[in-house]
């Protein structure tokens, strides 16, 4: 595994691992916070919570392959959640990140569960949003898409990335999960990838075919022994993660305090940046100084 580039720190960096290349920003300086965010999203969902905190924490936000991503991974990898896990945690290694706050939101904070479950040695703290957990992975609601991928394979891709080329298509996704209406450059960020290159398509429909709640289920085996903080921020509004899971992880990790926000729907770091940093600024201390947070 080795490093590429060495551009500046608020520019898009890449290190290649032995799953194929991420791609992701790395901002600030201070204590590591790593963002995590989840199907058909990149970087782009935490970019105004990272404005906010950048001036007093490393923000580094890795382009993982949920479609948001830019860059294909290489043949063969294991794209099954547990796989994706995987990939955090040697993108963390190869980084030498340490004593990591790990933030996750939507398919993130799934995967961020099962970092902490299997590979939580350079973890100090959690942070999950509205997320995947336990049962709802996925959500009722949405799992026509890992029955889709699991069905019609890389036809599904292409019906998929047919919709999202399209405004109106990109401005539906979003909305179900957003109140805060973006602007078209962002639109592009979040969803130009899955659009243009069939690799990263397959990617995706990889992924969605090997989601299995059983990963969520026996991730969660492991809360009660995962003694480090955790805080969990939920949106009030939102349509698939109910608040009866926010309360199932407060109560099954042993240091968690829950915080619920309202006017978000599953994106809090979209519909709600402010409160999500303020939060996490309040959450991860600063040596030598009281956190704070940018308005």
């Amino acid at each position: 595994m080795e490093m590429i580039g060495n551009e500046h720190a608020d520019e898009a960096r890449e290190v290649r691992l032995d799953q194929g290349v991420i791609r992701y920003r790395d901002i600030g300086s201070g204590p590591t916070l790593v963002f995590v965010a989840g199907l058909l999203a990149n970087r782009t969902l935490w970019r105004d919570v990272v404005s906010r905190l950048a001036g007093e924490y490393r923000c580094v936000m890795p382009d993982l392959p949920l479609g948001g991503h830019s860059v294909p991974m290489a043949p063969g990898t294991d794209l099954s959640p547990p796989g994706v896990a995987r990939i955090v945690a040697d993108f963390m290694a190869t980084l030498d990140l340490r004593d990591v706050t790990l933030v996750g939101n939507d398919t993130g904070g799934a995967i961020c569960q099962m970092v902490v479950a299997a590979h939580r040695g350079r973890v100090g703290r959690l942070v999950l949003t509205n997320c995947d957990a336990y049962e709802a992975f996925l959500p009722l609601a949405l799992s026509p898409f890992q029955h889709g991928a699991r069905l019609f394979g890389d036809r599904f891709g292409t019906a998929l990335g047919w919709v999202v080329k399209r405004r109106a298509g990109q401005r539906l996704f979003l909305k179900v999960v957003a109140k805060r209406r973006v602007d078209d450059a962002t639109l592009d960020a979040y969803f130009g990838p899955f659009a243009r290159d069939a690799g990263v398509r397959h990617d995706t429909v990889r992924f969605l075919a090997a989601i299995s709640n059983r990963h969520t289920m026996e991730a969660a085996k492991s809360f009660p022994s995962f003694d480090r903080p955790v805080l969990i921020v939920w949106g009030e509004d939102d349509r698939f993660f109910s608040a009866g899971l926010a309360r199932r992880l407060q109560r099954d990790f042993p240091d968690a305090r829950l915080e619920s926000v309202p006017g978000s729907r599953a994106f809090v770091p979209e519909d709600q940046p402010e409160t999500l940093a303020r939060l996490i600024a309040g959450f991860v201390p600063v040596a030598g100084v009281s956190a704070g947070v940018a308005a």
